[in-house]
């Protein structure tokens, strides 16, 4: 069963994220993209990505970065497998960017098995708990999108505790 652990405000200044967009046509069977991060894994393209280097005095990870009009979700969902780097970094061939002003984002820490897939499922979870602790927000671009990343932080993510459990960091840009 997973559980929040931890909600804390966090600034990130004006970034690019780069990677690639996939669409709601692109889930797999399941409903969901974790055969896009194996076929990423496989691919060695976040390789190519850490060898651009990363931006300093930020918690980064590997991000599902996700965007969408919260009035047309269907239709205008992206999600985003790739990482933050500093704005004006080179996007290597195959990929794409998206420079992201700079904001504070409201992060929820999502503790459970990732094997259960619980820790993927607090969506709504993690919006009410920001709204309770003053950080209901949210910020919305100029095409009424909001924006919301799971980050895959080493050694959070990566580490596991007697338990078997790990921490996912789940964001949302704050107004």
């Amino acid at each position: 069963m997973a559980e929040i652990i931890r909600v804390y405000k966090e600034y990130l200044p004006a970034l690019r994220l780069i990677g690639k967009c996939y669409t709601s046509a692109d889930r797999g069977g399941d409903g969901g993209y974790g055969h896009l991060w194996g076929e990423w894994f496989q691919n060695g393209w976040f390789e190519i990505l850490e060898g651009l280097g990363e931006p300093k005095d930020i918690e980064n990870g590997y991000l599902g970065f996700m965007r969408c009009d919260g009035n047309n979700i269907e239709n205008s969902f992206e999600y985003w497998i790739g990482m933050f780097f500093p704005l004006g970094t080179s996007v290597p061939e195959g990929f794409n960017s998206i420079d992201l002003v700079e904001s504070e984002v409201g992060v929820c820490w999502i503790k459970g098995s990732d094997s259960d897939g619980s820790i993927y499922r607090m969506n709504d979870e993690c919006v009410t708990k920001l709204e309770d602790n003053g950080m209901g927000n949210f910020k919305s671009d100029e095409n009424n999108r909001a924006y919301i990343f799971e980050r895959y932080n080493c050694p959070r993510f990566t580490e596991k505790d007697e338990q078997g459990n790990v921490i996912l960091d789940y964001g949302i840009y704050l107004s």
